[in-house]
């Protein structure tokens, strides 16, 4: 399992952006909802489980788009009770773990990954470059391919809705590295699978949950 640990950051100097956030995460996961719902923990920290890693991509690079959130993604087995925050096991440990790291100044993006397998820092890694892409896009670029995702749609289609030239479009998905985000994507899905399944056999190798 993946526990998602999510910290608000400055959350001192402004308002509380948990609720918004909450909605937020409730409609982007609506068509798989997660193994345990994502709920404020204490603070401004929200805390969920998920299972599939391409989800786990999905939902940490919707967060670094959004802005404003440290990011603590946890690999391994838990024990899982009615919620997140009551929940125990290595898996939890590990996200405690990885947002404590991300809201440090020892990795880019206020992103980390944490399992007993090495594959975690391969996937923290991948992860990083990702962010650093979608983090990187200019409005204009992020119109155009929000646009460009849409099912069915043209680059012709995007330039008419845009008002400019589909040369102009080919432009903006190419400086923006959509293709290459979208090959990329499915590399730390993997990695973060085998950093699951890694750390469930090296922690627990007689299927026992250890605090």
């Amino acid at each position: 399992m993946f526990v998602i640990t999510i910290d608000q950051r400055g959350s001192r100097r402004g308002s509380d952006l948990v609720p918004a956030l909450l909605d937020d995460l409730e409609d982007l996961l609506a068509p798989g909802p997660p193994v345990l719902p994502f709920v404020r923990t204490v603070g401004d920290e929200v805390q969920g489980v998920l299972t599939d890693p391409d989800v786990v991509v999905d939902l940490v690079l919707h967060l670094v788009r959004r802005g404003g959130w440290s990011i603590g993604v946890g690999a391994g087995e838990g024990a899982l009770a009615e919620s997140a925050p009551a929940s125990t096991g290595a898996a939890f440990v590990h996200a405690r773990e990885a947002v404590e790291r991300a809201k440090g100044r020892t990795v880019a993006n206020s992103l980390a990954v944490a399992s007993d397998s090495p594959d975690a820092a391969l996937a923290e890694g991948v992860l990083q470059l990702l962010a650093s892409v979608v983090a990187g896009r200019t409005a204009t670029q992020w119109r155009a391919i929000d646009q460009l995702a849409r099912p069915g749609a043209t680059g012709v289609q995007v330039a008419r809705d845009l008002g400019v030239s589909p040369q102009n479009v080919s432009k903006l998905r190419r400086d923006a590295l959509w293709q290459e985000e979208r090959d990329a994507r499915a590399a730390a899905a993997r990695l973060l699978a085998l950093a699951e399944s890694t750390s469930t056999a090296v922690s627990d190798p007689a299927g026992r949950i250890e605090a």
